[in-house]
């Protein structure tokens, strides 16, 4: 048995896949303690893991992050993005390392598992270190010869535009994000250094939940970086989750009427920047419009009553939804946007806050959807955008093909055993290895070589 210590920053999109590893590594014999915000103590101990609560200067509400930093109110684009690494990832990790020293001379790990934002974790691992797992939760940052720089929204491609355009972005526009990483790092102990912070990935294990048909190739994929697949939480179903309309979706699906939903995910959940505009988009089409939004809010929104063809509520089952869908409408969520693709469904995505526009570019570099390149598009584009991806199968086989590599994934188990290797070991786990050692990587850790505690 392995002690793992986790850690996630306290955004749903964050924790929700880590419960789903975490209950996995549980369910094999390990033990787990999780530093986690206050308000996901339930779904932390669900998981199986003992719960730390995160101080107060290290939690916020991710419902309504422009409260708790105003700094991000009225950026759009890169200077949204840059804003919010500094202030929510980077300027933390200090105080996130020295959370994690706490915990870890109480609880004694043998390794740490923390998501990709949480940074204190690198900190930890470079002063102490301690065997460190990070776990991606959007799109895959790494720089790459092969492709344009995390941020720019660019479709891959080789040679010097790439070389150019990382030096001008990575170096050039993020030059204030690394500064703030160097001096993150000063406060922690440790040298500066001259590390840019999107290079700033454990050397030891990286798991990124997707499926190498989604992310873009790169010939320099560090050797530790690990697919796995989605990771979903599956919870047991609620009686009384489905909403009174339901019959109108079953009804739809039975009669080969498109049923599409529309959602903006956790974090970006103004209806006026997608909800809205799409049921003005879609009043008139011969489909039913299924929305993740209160009603009364976007009825207000609108400035009168919902369209005939929609449907909404705060909350629907997407284990429930998703095999009766269509298609996609989505902000580029990635965890929303994974799960559509595990189903097989095409997407129309709308991304225009946070990392969502680098997500809506791989959705249609994949081929299984559109980008519109706005997070707040006109009603005529969106209305095209679904009748094209209702319209041409091209779509819908990509995101089936998607579906079909997903399947043969098993998330939870396939990342636990990579931990629990690590845990083992202390050292760093590689595809190589990995690939070669499939049988090895199912045995129990118990029958693996223990690292030495000297």
């Amino acid at each position: 048995m392995a002690r793992i210590l986790v850690a996630t920053v306290p955004m749903t999109g964050h924790v929700r896949p880590m419960a789903a590893l975490v209950r996995a590594l549980a369910d094999r014999g390990h033990a787990l303690a999780w530093l986690a915000g206050p308000k996901f103590a339930p779904l932390v101990e669900a998981s199986g893991a003992a719960f730390i609560v995160l101080e107060a200067r290290l939690d916020w509400d991710d419902a309504d992050v422009e409260a708790a930093f105003p700094v991000l109110r009225g950026r759009r684009g890169l200077a949204r993005v840059r804003a919010q690494l500094d202030a929510l990832f980077i300027a933390p990790a200090p105080l996130q390392c020295r959370a994690l020293e706490a915990a870890s001379a109480t609880f004694r790990p043998d390794a740490v598992l923390a998501d990709q934002a949480f940074m204190g974790a690198a900190l930890l691992h470079e002063k102490a270190g301690l065997p460190w797992a990070g776990l991606g939760v959007s799109a895959l940052g790494m720089p790459s010869v092969d492709t344009a720089p995390f941020g720019s929204a660019l479709p891959p491609g080789r040679g010097a535009r790439n070389r150019l355009l990382n030096a001008l972005i990575l170096r050039g526009l993020f030059a204030g994000t690394n500064a703030a990483w160097r001096r993150a790092r000063a406060a922690a102990g440790l040298a500066p250094g001259r590390q840019m912070y999107f290079e700033s990935f454990s050397p030891q294990l990286y798991l990124q939940p997707t499926v190498p048909g989604f992310e873009y190739p790169r010939c320099d994929l560090p050797p530790q970086v690990h697919f796995i697949g989605p990771l979903v939480l599956r919870e047991p179903p609620r009686p009384q989750a489905l909403p009174d309309w339901w019959a109108d979706v079953e009804a739809a699906r039975r009669d080969g009427r498109p049923v599409v939903l529309v959602t903006q995910g956790t974090l970006a959940t103004d209806p006026r920047e997608l909800i809205v505009p799409a049921l003005r988009a879609l009043a008139q089409e011969d489909l039913l419009v299924v929305a993740t939004a209160s009603p009364e809010g976007v009825a207000a929104a609108l400035g009168g009553a919902l369209p005939a063809n929609a449907r909404l509520a705060p909350f629907i089952a997407y284990p429930a939804l998703l095999p009766l869908l269509s298609a996609v409408v989505s902000n580029g969520g990635y965890g929303g946007v994974q799960q559509a693709l595990a189903q097989g469904l095409p997407l129309v995505v709308a991304g225009g806050s946070e990392e969502k526009p680098e997500i809506a570019a791989r959705v249609a570099w994949s081929g299984a959807g559109l980008d519109l390149r706005s997070g707040r598009p006109a009603p005529s584009r969106l209305r095209e955008a679904v009748r094209r991806v209702l319209r041409e199968p091209a779509f819908t086989a990509r995101a089936r093909a998607l579906a079909a590599e997903m399947a043969a994934c098993d998330a939870p188990a396939l990342g636990a055993a990579l931990v629990e290797r690590l845990a083992a070991t202390g050292a760093p786990v590689l595809r190589a290895e990995a690939a070669a050692g499939g049988a090895a990587l199912a045995a129990p850790l118990a029958d693996m070589p223990r690292r030495s505690s000297s």
